[in-house]
């Protein structure tokens, strides 16, 4: 090679070298969410519904939330480019938010409480993400169902004990669709919070989220043929006979805490 053809090549790399480290110091850290979630969340019973539970208080007292908030209020939203590193970054936002919103207001026993009749909860701002106050109805309903996957729903995790367990582990975009696969069989395995089968009565009950989100998964087939790729067997099957009725469970708004 050439002395002109090495200095070329080198200055290739060089600059691949660089772009390399800007885009990993762009790159949002979720490390400190993830330890926050391995310590602070754990499997009880609560009033008789089997879930992962949040200690609040334990996380609000831990050195590492506010951490956690400085670096949300900073990320760099506008480098998110890929359709995964979107969608990995703002499932972990609504859940930081959903949590600072319960501590925000704590003691609290419904994280509804923290709102009201005519402002309710999720439309308040609750904090500070990419530079911009937020809401968690923006951040749900304007940017993460516009993602078009309906997966969404088993991810994003509203402080309360009918709603999907908050994951003990923060998504990534290398895992991403793996983790919501299993969050959306772990849901749907749990007869208390995401599908329960009579099958004597012929009678199929769901979560309400698939009641109120259902215009979400018609462009996936509808709700019981989606849903049917991920429920545990036989459940599958009930699923897709139509002679199953469809009734909705009773949501459960109290707090998904233990202390």
């Amino acid at each position: 090679m050439s002395r002109q053809g090495r200095k070329i090549w080198l200055g290739v790399m060089l600059v691949g070298w660089m772009t390399g480290i800007s885009q990993q110091a762009l790159a949002f850290d979720y490390s400190h969410w993830d330890a926050l979630l391995k310590k602070y969340v754990a499997p009880k019973t609560l009033e008789g519904i089997s879930l992962l539970a949040v200690n609040y208080q334990g996380l609000g007292k831990d050195p590492l939330y506010p951490a956690l908030l400085a670096e949300l209020a900073n990320a760099p939203v506008s480098t998110l480019k890929s359709p995964e590193g979107k969608m990995v970054f703002w499932i972990n936002a609504y859940n930081i938010m959903a949590v600072k919103m319960v501590l925000d207001h704590y003691p609290v026993k419904s994280v509804k409480d923290a709102g009201g009749v005519i402002y309710p909860v999720w439309k308040l701002p609750v904090g500070t993400v990419g530079g911009k106050a937020r809401t968690l109805n923006e951040i749900e309903h304007d940017i993460l169902r516009k993602m078009d996957d309906p997966r969404i729903h088993v991810a994003i995790v509203c402080a309360s004990l009918s709603c999907p367990d908050l994951r003990p582990e923060a998504y990534t975009v290398e895992r991403v669709h793996d983790q919501l696969n299993d969050q959306m069989k772990q849901f749907l395995a749990n007869e208390r919070k995401g599908l329960h089968v009579d099958a004597s009565k012929q009678h199929v009950y769901l979560s309400a989220i698939f009641k109120w989100f259902a215009d979400d998964f018609e462009g996936k087939g509808g709700v019981r043929p989606f849903l049917a790729r991920y429920a545990p067997e036989p459940f599958a099957d009930f699923l897709e006979n139509s002679r199953f009725r469809v009734s909705y469970l009773d949501y459960n708004w109290n707090l998904n805490e233990w202390k």
